[in-house]
């Protein structure tokens, strides 16, 4: 019998991550059949088959996608598409799928890349959110399951790479618009939101100077509506009925946890997204091929928000014991009413999220001789954020005692959707409902002092409103020099070696603004009705029984100078402790020995490599306290080094041209959080040592964290069957050494001055209280997965095939105090499915990914990352189209149609906030979304 064994060509081509040269390999293997009739399939089928390919004749684990394949599937983004590979899945932030988890880790474990370079991120962290990254100018997107020596990233759960074009390597001019119509199930939920928007995109590929420069321009213009009603609880304390008390210190019980107040809202968001790729790629001769890869886009995410905030037993009135209905099996208060009149705040927010993307990238290979080649790459890549988070607030009175005051109850909906309220006043009432605090919700001493409150009956009642505005700045340069040599032998094909950089400097900084009517005093301490300039109609809330509400212009009030602005940092520590820059130096030197040889009869290939990673960070804050109700602030300068070696080993057996098994084993490390890792803290500093001997005592950022650490082993077995078609059964464990947990560490405080004072100590050491690295535990799965073309059964199904994969996940990890711990982002099972049809031009698709349930952070008070836990949920997205050019329609053979439904089963997005599931935290209800698309090829 004849065994296939891939080529050295083959073999570094794969290697290198393009999947262009994953089909070059399968045509290397079909070449070698004589008798095979080449039959050239195109569209999905076609991106199919290069994708397994992709997965074949890799060294390494991976999943693949095709540019076909992203275009295709009915996907708003990179990350939906992502989410249907074997292993992956993702958590949806409005509607989207955004972060992405691998084999049970978060999108904090796993790095991503840009034609091989570390990306920026618009968010706190190192996270990428892939909503960034438009789909439809990208060639195609690889997961590295199992690291090599050579990827420039780090991470344990694995590397996700995005690629673009290579214009030489397509070898035709290709000039393309696609188009899309998007349009949500909802009608607006806000009289001034968008519930249709629009996609567009001009491609442009060609070559040059008989094929040795090619350029690649693509341009895409988006506005994607996306609406939301969202139940949302602030809570559910513990209620004694018999006593009709909340549970403190003088209660005795028993206890039913009852709803302590909620905030839901109907939303309206705008994505609007310009993006513009250019891809200059020149090779003058066989030995040098040079690209250079631009990257720019312009982000904008418009928010609109309204509900109205509903205190219930955090509220001013008792509870009607005699209201009281209680599950039996739970002890949880379905339904109850207060006995007395409760002042609401009627909420008309407004959140704008801007960013803009800047990458450039160079690198250039050239091949010394037949033996040696070399390789440099350089890339700078910097994105700037800017979030203006506005809550206006509006009722019946100022304060917590003026005002007409409702009476109020609730009964919890079945199926973890919230509760129904009953109401008694009209909340549509411009006349009723006026602009204001209707709440004393401004407990601050600045604002006090400001309009003269201090002991008075408005004491703390001078917030009309908030601001939210965080600033982020991230800037990254790498820089990298390689080498390669071909060596003839039997068992070693090739030697790698080389030297990278990377320099990372992330800033963020945190502010925040009371907003206070302009004129507001306490001579003239009024609501005020709203200008009938920007009176926008009502927003219904009927899906919390509440009926319409105003809406206003939030926005224009605030640009056109109603309110008055103050600082929340004058008295509040948090953004001077949400402030911060880290920087990063990571130098890295790797050798990797590609494997091209045999064991008995079974060809053997893969890699075995080792890379040593040294890092050197350092940050900048402030150490913060309050004095006389005044915060004050000395800066910190915080400075730590560390390295690791890192080895890899990937070997791949081919039984046959058909089955492979392959073996990985590498130890990976993934970085600490940047919010975790600064050195912005709470400091005090006592003249009294504490019990380790310490003066200063410090809570926050912790500039000493190492990276999370782990050995991860991974074991195939793939059958190949079908151009189309494979079977793959995956087992991995990773054996986790240290972890980052809640704990206590020791702080190098030297240089701080005292906050309160304005002097340096003598004593420089510190107790800090945040994160630290210890713990640890094991993770362990396995995936199936399948790819199955019907027509191996029966001609008559040429064109039906199925794409299906299983996952199972589970863990025991435990902190440094041995307490069980529950990663973020683990889905104990998760799922993916597409069947699909595609023959002469007619094409349909229906998709599903489906995932139980996990832990997942969402934003909390002040947008700060909360944890919580997470329902499980099943997503159904439909897509049907027609290639004209299997028509033989003249004029119409570039044009091709499609129509989508995304959720097409409405799969709500649900959070819990307690021990059971009637605990609802958020009840996200975004409906369908329908989008019918074209493509036109010129």
């Amino acid at each position: 019998m004849s065994m296939f064994k891939p080529s050295i060509l083959t073999l570094a081509l794969t290697a290198a991550g393009i999947s262009s040269f994953a089909t070059v390999a399968a045509q290397e293997n079909t070449i070698k059949k004589d008798d095979v009739e080449v039959i050239e399939v195109k569209g999905f089928r076609g991106s199919l088959i290069e994708s397994i390919n992709t997965k074949r004749f890799s060294t390494q684990v991976v999943e693949s996608i095709s540019a076909e394949d992203i275009g295709k599937l009915p996907d708003s983004s990179i990350a939906e598409s992502i989410a249907r590979l074997p292993g992956l899945t993702a958590q949806r932030l409005d509607g989207r799928a955004s972060r992405v988890s691998v084999r049970g880790f978060s999108e904090d474990e796993s790095a991503t890349t840009f034609n091989g370079r570390e990306q920026v991120s618009i968010g706190d962290n190192r996270g990428v959110e892939f909503d960034l990254y438009p789909s439809e100018i990208m060639s195609g997107v690889t997961v590295y399951k199992t690291p090599n020596a050579s990827i420039e990233a780090e991470g344990i759960a694995g590397v996700i790479d995005m690629q673009t074009v290579k214009p030489l390597s397509k070898g035709e001019r290709v000039v393309m618009f696609n188009g899309q119509l998007e349009k949500t199930s909802f009608d607006k939920l806000n009289p001034d939101g968008d519930n249709q928007g629009f996609r567009g995109t001009f491609s442009y590929i060609d070559q040059f100077a008989d094929d040795t420069i090619g350029v690649a321009f693509a341009y895409n213009k988006m506005s994607s509506p996306n609406q939301e009603k969202r139940w949302n609880s602030w809570g559910y304390p513990d209620y004694s009925i018999s006593e009709n008390k909340l549970k403190d210190d003088t209660t005795v019980g028993p206890y039913s946890s009852i709803l302590g107040g909620a905030k839901p809202y109907v939303r309206s968001s705008t994505l609007d997204r310009d993006s513009a790729m250019l891809v200059i790629e020149a090779s003058p001769n066989d030995r040098l091929n040079m690209t250079f890869d631009a990257l720019y886009v312009d982000f904008s995410d418009e928010r609109i928000l309204r509900g109205i905030e509903i205190p219930f037993a955090w509220g001013q009135s008792k509870i009607d014991p005699n209201s009281v209905t209680v599950d039996e099996e739970s002890g949880f208060i379905t339904s109850a009413k207060l006995q007395q009149g409760q002042r609401v705040v009627v909420r008309n927010d407004y959140e704008e999220r801007n960013a803009e993307l800047k990458q450039f990238g160079f690198n250039t290979k050239y091949d010394i001789n037949d033996a040696w080649s070399v390789e440099f790459d350089a890339s700078v890549s910097e994105v700037e954020r800017q979030l203006w988070s506005i809550e206006s607030y509006s009722g019946t009175g100022r304060g917590d005692s003026n005002g007409v005051a409702d009476n109020l109850g609730y009964t919890f909906n079945g199926g973890n959707t919230g509760a129904q309220f009953t109401h008694e006043l009209d909340y549509s009432d411009y006349n009723l409902i006026q602009l204001g605090g209707p709440l004393s919700w401004g407990a601050s001493s600045a604002l006090n002092d400001r309009y003269g409150l201090k002991d008075t009956p408005y004491q703390n009642t001078a917030q009309d409103g908030f601001i939210n505005a965080p600033e982020i700045n991230d800037e990254l340069q790498t820089l990298k020099l390689a080498a390669s040599k071909v060596l003839e032998n039997d068992y070693i094909s090739a030697i790698k070696f080389g030297l990278s950089y990377r320099d990372r400097e992330k800033t963020k900084k945190s502010e925040g603004y009371f907003m206070t009517l302009k004129d507001f005093s306490l001579d003239n301490p009024g609501m005020v009705s709203v200008p009938e300039k920007y009176r926008l109609g009502t927003a219904s809330l009927d899906f919390i029984g509440m009926g319409n509400m105003i809406a206003y212009d939030t926005n224009g009030l605030v640009k056109d100078g109603y309110y008055n602005l103050l600082q929340e940092s004058l008295t509040d520590q948090k953004h001077k402790t949400q402030s911060w820059t880290v920087q990063e130096q990571v130098t890295a030197l790797f050798l990797q020995a590609d494997i091209n040889t045999e064991l008995g009869s079974v060809p053997v290939s893969g890699n075995i490599g080792v890379r040593y990673v040294k890092t050197e960070q350092s940050s900048q804050g402030f150490a913060a306290t309050t004095e006389n109700g005044l915060v004050v602030v000395s800066p910190t300068d915080i400075s730590h080094d560390y390295s690791h070696v890192l080895p890899s080993l990937n070997l791949s057996f081919a039984i046959d041209e058909e089955q492979t098994i392959r073996f990985g084993a590498a130890k990976t490390i993934s970085r600490a959080r940047l919010d975790e890792m600064n050195a912005s803290v709470n400091a005090t500093y006592s003249p009294t040592k504490d019990s380790n001997g310490n003066n200063w005592s410090v809570s926050g950022g912790n500039p000493q964290l190492e990276p999370k650490e782990a050995t991860g082993f991974d074991l195939s077995y793939e059958n190949y069957f079908h151009e189309e078609g494979y079977f793959a059964a995956a087992y991995f464990y990773k054996d986790i050494s240290t972890w980052i947990f809640d704990g206590k560490y020791a702080i190098d405080m030297t240089g701080v001055a005292d906050p309160s004072t304005g002097e340096i100590p003598a004593n420089s050491q510190g107790s800090g209280s945040g994160k630290v690295n210890g713990g640890g535990g094991n993770l362990w799965g396995y995936e199936l997965s399948l790819s199955l073309p019907l027509s191996i059964f029966s001609s008559s199904l040429e064109g039906f095939g199925l794409i299906a994969s299983h996952t199972g996940v589970e863990q025991d990890i435990e902190d440094q105090n041995g307490t069980e711990y529950k990663l973020p982002g683990l889905s104990e099972k998760i799922d993916s499915l597409t069947f699909y049809y595609e023959r002469n031009g007619f094409q349909a698709r229906t998709s599903m990914r489906k995932r139980s349930d996990f832990k997942g952070n969402v934003n909390g008070l002040g947008l700060a990352a909360t944890q919580v836990d997470i329902k499980g949920e099943t997503i159904w997205d439909i897509q049907t189209g027609y290639d004209f050019a299997e028509s033989g329609i003249q004029g119409l053979e570039g044009l091709s149609v499609t129509f989508q439904i995304q959720n097409l089963t409405e799969e709500p997005f649900t959070s819990l906030s307690g021990d059971n599931n009637l605990q609802v935290r958020d009840y996200q209800d975004y409906g369908r979304t329908y989008l019918l698309g074209f493509s036109y090829k010129l």
